[in-house]
């Protein structure tokens, strides 16, 4: 339990002081010696309160032309990664997760280096929609969606209250499918809900450091170690 404790603590600090990446943290922490099929429903529970609170703190910079359509696209991609996380090989599935988080990493690392907002593009919007949506179906990972939210929004403001309405949108479906098909079960919310304090916590404290701590070298730090954590979770499963 103490490292559910410490997965919770930790993955919401960051989504509190960032507005994502909790998921990755989360995952990062437990799939060491945890299924996915496991972790992600728990994650789940854990992260829709949080999604609501941060939205609801930065509703008045929510912008529906740009979360409402990826919220759609993100919907439609989490059908087939949900099912893909019922039937797969769990080993297969942290390997491929290693790989993801190097990649994921890779690109944000790159673009807090390099940062440049650019235009929204339909066929990217609809590309990176679906990609997120499997990733959110399979794992919960929203990180690509914020590589690509990072860039279309003005301030961190919006960039975290639409990400957050996205990922209400997507945590919605996934809930319903997770105990439609068996994924998210009694024993899961009994353990989701001994964490809720914990994630209340790291959640709070995350808010509050947004306010004083750097956040940009933050979030460096954060890529870079979820990058080494990925690339040892793929060793530690070949």
């Amino acid at each position: 339990m103490l490292w559910w404790i410490t997965a919770s603590l930790c993955a919401f600090f960051i989504k509190g002081l960032c507005g994502f990446a909790n998921t990755l943290v989360f995952t990062t922490i437990l799939s060491f010696h945890t299924a996915n099929v496991n972790i992600s429903p728990v994650e789940l529970i854990l992260g829709y309160p949080s999604n609501i609170i941060l939205a609801w703190k930065e509703r008045r910079s929510i912008q529906w032309n740009i979360c409402l359509p990826l919220a759609c696209m993100v919907a439609a991609g989490s059908i087939p990664g949900i099912l893909f996380l019922k039937n797969a090989d769990t080993g297969i599935i942290k390997i491929i997760f290693g790989i993801i988080i190097i990649f994921i990493g890779l690109e944000m690392l790159i673009r807090e280096l390099h940062p440049q907002k650019t235009k929204s593009s339909r066929a990217v919007l609809i590309t990176i929609g679906i990609l997120s949506g499997l990733l959110c179906g399979l794992y919960g990972i929203g990180a690509l969606l914020g590589a690509y939210l990072n860039r279309v929004t003005d301030n961190t403001s919006s960039f975290k209250a639409n990400i957050c309405m996205v990922f209400l949108v997507e945590n919605t479906l996934r809930m319903f499918l997770y105990a439609w098909w068996g994924i998210l079960t009694f024993d899961l919310l009994k353990q989701a809900a001994a964490l809720l304090p914990f994630m209340l916590a790291g959640l709070a404290l995350g808010m509050l450091s947004s306010r004083i701590l750097d956040e940009k070298a933050i979030r460096k730090c954060v890529i870079i170690m979820l990058m080494i954590s990925g690339a040892a979770l793929i060793l530690n499963s070949l």
